[in-house]
């Protein structure tokens, strides 16, 4: 039975627990947490919490970390790459701040189940059958760049995520990071800042205009569908294949190409986790991180007009700040969203605008050590 400690007790990170206590060869044997446990009433099995990452790392034969707080996990995982301890992370914004740190010293890998671990999946599956990818795609239904409090208070409540969750889904910041991830974790390109995300009336028909896109700019392409009529919740990946496969992948209904779309109709995070922990305790290789050399990070972009000495809070999900992904070579000034929570503006900052080194002062942080070394 191996031994599997969680970092982080949200929404994610509970459907975690429960998911492996159901299973026969895993068992959770600590969960950290920063809240005080005793008043956690709301977790499932609150003998589990510590506060401790040396408990943590003693009792684990592997991590898990889902906490969506890249200054706060970073402790944690860095105990546990020091301790060689694989790390599994359901947590895109930590591998976007500071997961090239970690791809360097140990064993990181995200998870399959949610968008980026089941497009590096779904790329292994087709790169297996021959194809070669040209678009590494995640299908997003509904964008609002600036929604009300009042609207994401009511989604907040009937999805049952936090209210930071819900904006970040909602303004783009969620999708962004996701595909900076893929990009740098699958060797890919963003085709502009803030990707192009078009409009289409199939996965197939969108997959292909993207397709086109990557083939001109003569690399492969992460980037997103927006509003596609009967998309479902998942990911797909537009490609190529050989000359005398054509014929073949017509009559497999696959359509006369030259451009092929796999699609993966789902994504059910916390329950397909446990595949890529397996995957870890067997010692294969990592499903996908940040890679060792990344070229795509997710800035702070203002949502409106910010004035000097305003501190900015939450900014993966705030009604001040959104994700917008970037090509690093073209933003030498740029600073991660991942490291603005508590950043104190020096400086106004008009809506729109990107936040960049000179417009902020940071707070120190392990996360902020690590990225200035990446």
């Amino acid at each position: 039975m191996a031994r599997i400690g969680i970092v982080g007790t949200g929404y994610i990170a509970k459907g975690i627990l429960m998911a492996l206590d159901r299973t026969d060869d895993l068992e959770v044997v600590r969960v950290f947490t920063h809240s005080e446990p005793g008043r956690r009433t709301d977790y499932p099995r609150p003998a589990l919490m510590t506060n401790s990452v040396d408990d943590l790392v003693a009792e684990s034969d592997l991590v898990v970390v889902a906490s969506g707080d890249p200054l706060r996990a970073v402790e944690p995982v860095e105990a546990a790459i020091a301790a060689s301890l694989p790390v599994v992370t359901m947590d895109a914004e930590l591998q976007v701040t500071v997961g090239s740190h970690f791809a360097r010293r140990g064993y990181l890998s995200e998870a399959e189940g949610d968008q980026p671990g089941c497009l590096a999946a779904l790329a292994e599956e087709a790169l297996a059958m021959g194809f070669r990818p040209l678009v590494y795609g995640n299908l997003k239904g509904f964008l609002n760049h600036h929604p009300t409090l009042e609207d994401m208070r009511y989604w907040s409540g009937i999805q049952g995520i936090s209210l930071d969750k819900t904006v970040a889904f909602t303004d783009g910041t969620k999708v962004q990071i996701e595909q900076a991830l893929v990009a740098n974790g699958l060797g890919a390109a963003i085709a502009k800042d803030g990707l192009l995300g078009p409009t289409a009336l199939s996965v197939a028909a969108g997959g292909a205009e993207l397709a086109r896109t990557a083939e001109a700019l003569g690399t492969p392409l992460s980037d997103y569908l927006l509003g596609v009529p009967g998309a479902p919740a998942g990911v797909f990946l537009t490609a190529r294949h050989e000359d005398e496969a054509q014929p073949y992948l017509q009559y497999y209904k696959m359509g006369e190409g030259p451009y092929y779309t796999l699609l993966r109709n789902y994504h059910l995070c916390h329950l397909e986790v446990a595949k890529t922990i397996r995957r870890a305790l067997e010692g294969r290789p990592p499903l996908l991180n940040n890679g060792t050399a990344p070229t795509v990070q997710v800035v702070g972009v203002a949502k409106r007009d910010l004035a000097e000495g305003e501190i900015l809070r939450h900014p993966m999900g705030s009604f001040d700040v959104r994700g917008v992904a970037v090509k690093i070579a073209d933003h030498p000034d740029h600073v991660p969203i991942g490291l603005l929570d508590g950043a104190r503006l020096v400086r106004p900052v008009a809506a729109e605008a990107t936040i960049t080194r000179d417009d902020v002062e940071l707070p120190e942080s392990r996360a902020l050590e690590l990225w200035r070394g990446i």
